[in-house]
């Protein structure tokens, strides 16, 4: 899978940090990796983006690349328009992943919220972008009471366009989980009719880059070359 696309159930879900974990994990493996922001929002000039945080988390020469910034943190096609800069558009996401697919062995492509989120004032969104690369999706989805209902529409409207749904990530697992948590790891496969394919740890997005590095593979179950068993977690937690 040269182009894996990775998107959430919502906002702040853990996409970034899932998505550097996959990145730390391909690197380790010895594969050379590019992440790609198709629109990074809420953020000024000069800062720190998301493909950027990735790269510093997973190390090991991850190239960073980013379409477009808005300071807004809203929607992608709103905080363009009020930028009053130019949208992006699925087109250019895929372009611009497949020219990175030719000179890396993995390209992440991380979405900005969901998967139906609007890039342009068109409606494209990241699921035309991984349908113009025929590239399987990655959700990450939250832990607890609610997640259910969002990420079985999320893999719903996978299938429907007849993508790969590649599983689902716990993009931030609980210290204490409560009891919702507990269920949703027998719930989520059974809803969603994809596997559970790795649970982050909360907090992993401040460990410092050699301590995530380490760690991540142990994050991951191994369809993203990890060692995490999901029925193992499953007694544990």
């Amino acid at each position: 899978m040269p182009v894996l696309v990775i998107t959430g159930t919502g906002t702040e879900v853990g996409k970034t940090v899932v998505t550097a974990a996959i990145a730390a994990t391909a690197s380790v493996a010895g594969r050379s990796v590019a992440v790609l922001k198709a629109a990074q929002t809420g953020v000024a000039p000069g800062e720190r983006g998301d493909a950027e945080e990735v790269a510093r988390l997973a190390g090991g020469g991850v190239t960073a690349s980013e379409l477009a910034r808005y300071p807004e943190p809203l929607a992608p096609a709103t905080a363009a328009r009020r930028a009053g800069r130019a949208p992006v558009h699925p087109e250019e996401i895929a372009e611009r992943a497949a020219k990175l697919a030719t000179e890396h062995d993995l390209v992440l492509v991380e979405g900005a919220g969901g998967l139906l989120v609007r890039f342009d004032a068109a409606g494209g969104t990241l699921a035309d972008a991984a349908e113009l690369l025929g590239a399987p999706v990655v959700v990450v989805a939250s832990a607890g009471l609610g997640t259910l209902n969002v990420s079985e529409l999320t893999v719903r409207e996978l299938v429907g366009r007849g993508l790969e749904g590649a599983g689902v990530v716990i993009g931030s697992w609980p210290a204490e989980p409560d009891l919702a948590s507990r269920c949703n790891l027998l719930d989520l496969p059974d809803v969603t009719g994809v596997p559970l394919v790795g649970a982050v740890p909360e907090g992993a997005g401040a460990l410092d880059p050699e301590a995530f590095r380490a760690a991540a593979p142990q994050w991951l179950a191994p369809r993203l070359e990890g060692t995490w068993d999901a029925e193992v977690f499953r007694v544990r937690a």
